[in-house]
């Protein structure tokens, strides 16, 4: 078993194995690759349980901790999504979030076990470096929104 160099680390209450899953089957190049189960017991389970999860999401090496609810995710951590047009921007975003996430500002949202997720159109962003005038256009038009309106950041970048 080839481990990893380096991968991202997420720390769930519970549940690491099922949210794997679940990105698996949204996300393209996404898999489980392994679930670990805890040795002996421990402060937040019991030998046997499902301790840690090695996965993809999107070719990016992930390990999922059930480390139990002592510490949260925020918004300082979040996978950001980059979509080539709307009907793949709705696709994550509605995936996420009905699937028990919520919505939040500015392409944000966050899934059902608190990880925050950015669907983030390539229009957008191609805006965003661009910067001046077309930059300030789309990011105004971005403010107003929750998920991406891939149309309306177009009109803005034409101004």
């Amino acid at each position: 078993m080839q481990i990893p160099k380096n991968q991202v680390c997420i720390m769930y209450d519970k549940g690491a194995e099922e949210a794997a899953r679940f990105y698996a089957e949204i996300f393209p190049d996404s898999s489980v690759k392994a679930v670990h189960l805890a040795p002996t017991d421990y402060p937040m389970g019991k030998a046997g349980d499902v301790l840690t999860v090695e996965f993809t999401v999107l070719g990016i090496p992930c390990i999922g901790v059930n480390g139990g609810s002592y510490f949260k995710h925020s918004e300082a951590f979040s996978f950001q999504i980059s979509t080539d047009n709307q009907e793949e921007t709705d696709k994550y975003w509605n995936a996420i979030v009905k699937n028990g996430g919520q919505e939040s500002q500015c392409g944000w949202c966050k899934d059902r076990w608190g990880l925050s997720w950015q669907i983030t159109p390539r229009t957008l962003t191609e805006a965003m470096t661009k910067g001046g005038e077309e930059a300030k256009r789309a990011f105004t038009a971005m403010m107003q929104m929750k998920k991406i309106d891939v149309a309306s950041i177009d009109a803005a970048r034409r101004g």
